[in-house]
């Protein structure tokens, strides 16, 4: 959906977002992908952050597309789409890119589980063990691991045994009480706010942040505080 920044930037006025993070994981060739990421960025940076994208697909071009996302397109972190690749975060093929990113301290984006794998995935160990093969890495879980009953042990589990593991919220399967749940479960710290646009909603995505029995102070946090700490931006 990399036509359409002003339209981005209408549903972020509708719903009250300042700045949002941009990623295209659209192309089998994820230089387009990045160059249309980094094009809107270009055209609105103070309102748009751009994330990169790559693929083990294509394992001679991947660091080499990194090196250049991040050393001339000012990218903030990585996004990895397994279920495209058909080949989980621990297998070999991603080993080139994780190092790369674990040996600049990086976030990188990617989802708990697979469409491809088995419904019953050992989120905890994939997580622990990823943790000690890339260390580096800040590794933010989309969806916070949904739709798993509410928020996921197992992704509770996880993120308090892995020091550097946060818990994006978007999500269209959440029951009430399952952002408190997280909350209770890792503190507000390691929580960031995500929408999905445009896939969804923005609107609804923050009302799951500001509706819930949390404190004001966490809800801050949630909504921008942890993510410009996380990516450093100057906001």
């Amino acid at each position: 959906m990399d036509d359409a920044p002003e339209r981005y930037l209408s549903i972020m006025d509708a719903a009250g977002v300042d700045v949002t993070c941009l990623n295209c994981v659209f192309y089998g060739d994820a230089r387009r992908g990045n160059d249309a990421v980094a094009e809107a960025v270009a055209r609105h940076p103070d309102r748009f952050v751009g994330a990169a994208f790559v693929t083990p697909h294509y394992p001679e071009e991947a660091v080499v597309e990194l090196d250049r996302a991040f050393g001339e397109l000012n990218m903030k972190f990585v996004k990895v789409y397994p279920d495209y690749a058909m080949k989980l975060p621990e297998d070999p093929s991603y080993g080139p890119i994780l190092e790369w990113c674990s040996a600049r301290e990086l976030p990188v984006m990617l989802h708990s589980t697979f469409l491809f794998e088995p419904p019953n995935a050992d989120v905890y160990k994939r997580y622990t063990g990823l943790h000690k093969r890339y260390p580096g890495i800040k590794w933010v879980i989309a969806h916070a691991g949904w739709p798993n009953p509410p928020g996921g042990q197992a992704i509770v589990d996880s993120v308090n045994d892995v020091p550097n593991m946060y818990l994006e919220t978007c999500t269209s399967f959440s029951n009430a009480g399952t952002l408190e749940f997280i909350v209770d479960g890792v503190g507000a710290d390691r929580i960031l706010f995500g929408s999905d646009m445009t896939l969804m909603d923005a609107r609804l995505q923050l009302g799951i942040i500001a509706t819930a029995d949390i404190p004001e102070e966490d809800k801050r946090k949630i909504l921008g505080l942890n993510a410009i700490k996380l990516l450093g931006l100057d906001i």
